[in-house]
């Protein structure tokens, strides 16, 4: 199994439930947007190697020689760009990367005769949904040059699943992951300023920030905060590993929302990261960001009825793992 960009923070949560699966698990990571560290934590806690290499999926000669080399029969494409206020501020380095890297894993993978691709989509494809929760069949229109990678990736892999029979592609769209694995040893850890809100309330409970800003409290919402659809990240990687099972007897191209079905506001969330750290977290509105939307909350019942998954951890417990993680990485 090969996982695109496997050191960041879901690639490295997926490469532990892949193992806890029973798969072999390749990594290929340039490491713009994580630390090193996380696969040999997870080597670690499985008690199975990771095979890590460093390198750049958008080169297609690189992807298909690793698929060759390590005998790989499926790909997780996880490698991308992900900041949606920087997307609106850098839409060419996003298109250029996001695109190109999907485009080239396409073309290994073909050149080697591998067929089964599952790819790390977004709810930000369904932009500002006119109703809540989404379902897969809701209209799709991003809102902002990331989610239009997003969108522009899964029209790509519905044409070439078209176009040859043999192709198994299986399109996640994920909500927005929160959390860490139980031992607390891998987390989200982005490089530079967070822009997801559980780091950003994290870096303020460990004392690495003052407050956390708070980006807009007049959306059309019951506290004027933003609402999504937060799934614990262990929830998440274990859509993956159903996805992977089912792909085995289904070809074509299918699409799946990987969410827990209800939302939260940023201000809910904020008052549950209290209750579990007994801290108080300061935090101060500030102008919306551009791209964002009022609310996201997914649908999940095609994932639950076809894949045979489900959310099974609170938000609560998400809160919990991420906490702990701050003194078990630190440590």
């Amino acid at each position: 199994m090969l996982v695109t960009g496997g050191a960041g923070y879901i690639g490295s949560h997926t490469a532990l439930a892949l193992l806890n699966a029973g798969h072999q698990v390749v990594s290929l990571d340039n490491y713009v947007n994580c630390t090193r560290g996380a696969l040999a934590v997870v080597s670690d806690l499985t008690g199975r190697e990771v095979v890590e290499i460093e390198g750049d999926a958008t080169d297609a000669t690189l992807v298909q020689s690793v698929i060759t080399e390590h005998n790989v029969s499926a790909v997780i494409h996880m490698a991308a760009l992900k900041a949606v206020g920087e997307s609106v501020e850098q839409p060419l380095d996003y298109y250029r990367n996001n695109l190109g890297s999907a485009i080239a894993v396409l073309d290994a993978m073909k050149a080697a005769g591998i067929w089964n691709f599952v790819f790390s989509s977004s709810a930000t494809v369904y932009g500002d949904p006119e109703s809540n929760p989404i379902p897969e069949t809701a209209a799709i229109g991003a809102a902002n040059p990331y989610g239009m990678t997003k969108e522009m990736i899964e029209v790509i892999m519905r044409d070439v699943a078209a176009s040859d029979d043999r192709w198994r592609m299986t399109s996640l769209r994920y909500f927005n992951p929160v959390g860490a694995h139980e031992s607390g040893r891998i987390a989200e850890a982005p490089v530079g300023k967070p822009n997801n809100l559980m780091p950003m309330v994290m870096d303020v409970a460990t004392g690495k920030r003052d407050e956390v800003m708070v980006f807009g409290d007049d959306y059309p919402t019951p506290d004027g905060t933003g609402v999504r659809d937060y799934i614990h990240v262990m929830d998440l990687v274990e859509g993956h590993v159903a996805a992977l099972e089912h792909m085995d007897n289904h070809s074509g191209y299918e699409v799946y929302n990987l969410g827990q079905g209800s939302g939260v506001s940023v201000i809910e969330m904020i008052r549950a990261v209290e209750k579990i750290t007994g801290l108080t977290i300061p935090f101060r509105i500030v102008d919306r960001r551009p791209g964002d939307i009022a609310e996201c909350v997914a649908d999940p019942a095609r994932a639950n009825a076809e894949l045979g998954w489900a959310t099974t951890r609170s938000i609560e417990q998400a809160c919990a793992d991420a906490w702990n993680s701050q003194s078990a990485t630190a440590g």
